[in-house]
């Protein structure tokens, strides 16, 4: 019959008591070293348990908060509908009670969205879809506020990637075969925007306030993406191809422009108190649009001149006998429905 394994403590004493045999001093050192990190391994076993413990009674305290907040807006809801049912005939010092007790509800409501971002979320439908069950809840300030900044660096690094690649592609066209440099550069917009959505839709769960038409942007141009990647290398595809490098080039630059202009504006908004931690640039952007946007407008106006002009230049080729491909009468139509949010990247 085996044995039983003797204890971290056994074996701890054990090689100490065996290192006076030990010839060698550099062995020896290696003995007495494992040793004192033995009595480290113990002291580091406890703060372990005591982690696991502190972590169910956070848990346990989490579920307690979350059935707390949702039998108080029950209750809350019950008090409303007595509150409508009594509205009528009420004296003047009831109508002021009222009123008082009204933004009290209100109050309270706010002070339970509060409460809720330092608590674990449901997933979305489309989280539950791509993650299934898994929580993605940030439950600190600071993990939260570098998620949110590491999602704005991930958009600007890409954004240069994409600039760059289009710029290449400008230069080399004539002299080398493309069509697979193209591929690349439409797989990583696909990749790009899918893996925004589901970045988004994680900011969205830890109290980000993002509007429904920035994530509705994302979908369609990853849409338009995927329709490019498929495209085949005809003649409507040729056609297009010059006019869609400018185009990628230019939505670029104004993407990283929008990008320094919108980070600044948010980091001054932050600073006064006037957005949530979670907010992206592009709200930042909405809330000071009209404090010093007179640089940025140009080139967003021509971007969506751009953009109108792609979806004529699209719709014309459709109609064209030449034109054998489903994908330029679907890319006409969807190109103009996504020209505002596709220019407010950054």
């Amino acid at each position: 019959m085996e044995s039983p394994r003797p204890s971290s403590a056994n074996q701890a004493v054990k090689l100490f008591l065996s290192t006076d045999s030990v010839q060698s001093q550099e062995l020896k050192s290696c003995f007495e070293d494992w040793n004192e990190l033995e009595q480290e391994f113990k002291q580091l076993e406890g703060d372990h348990d005591q982690y696991i413990k502190k972590l169910e009674e956070v848990k346990n305290l989490q579920k307690k908060c979350m059935g707390g907040i949702a039998h108080h807006r029950y209750r809350t809801k019950k008090i409303m509908e007595s509150m409508k049912k009594s509205e009528k005939g009420l004296s003047e010092n009831d109508k002021k009670l009222l009123a008082e007790l009204q933004q009290k509800i209100l109050n309270r409501k706010n002070t339970f969205r509060e409460m809720e971002e330092f608590l674990p979320h449901k997933n979305g439908l489309y989280l539950r879809i791509i993650l299934g069950q898994v929580n993605v809840s940030l439950l600190s300030k600071e993990d939260r506020f570098n998620y949110k900044k590491e999602y704005e660096n991930f958009k600007l690094t890409v954004s240069s990637v994409v600039l760059a690649l289009s710029f290449f592609l400008l230069i080399v066209t004539g002299y080398i075969e493309t069509r697979w440099l193209d591929a690349v550069l439409h797989f990583l917009l696909v990749w790009y925007y899918c893996t925004l959505t589901i970045r988004e839709n994680i900011l969205v769960v830890n109290g980000s306030r993002i509007k429904g038409w920035w994530v509705y942007h994302h979908f369609i141009s990853t849409v338009c993406a995927g329709i490019s990647l498929i495209w085949p290398d005809s003649w409507s595809y040729q056609s297009f191809r010059l006019q869609y490098g400018y185009y990628s080039l230019y939505l670029a630059l104004v993407q990283a422009l929008q990008y320094y202009y919108q980070k600044g504006c948010l980091y001054r908004l932050r600073t006064l108190g006037e957005r949530h931690d979670m907010d992206i640039t592009v709200e930042g952007f909405m809330s000071w649009m009209w404090k010093g946007l007179a640089f940025i407008l140009p080139f967003l106006f021509f971007g969506y001149m751009f953009q109108l002009y792609n979806a004529y230049v699209l719709y014309h080729l459709s109609i064209d006998p030449r034109c054998k491909e489903w994908q330029v009468s679907i890319y006409s139509v969807l190109h103009p429905l996504n020209p505002v949010p596709r220019q407010h990247d950054y």
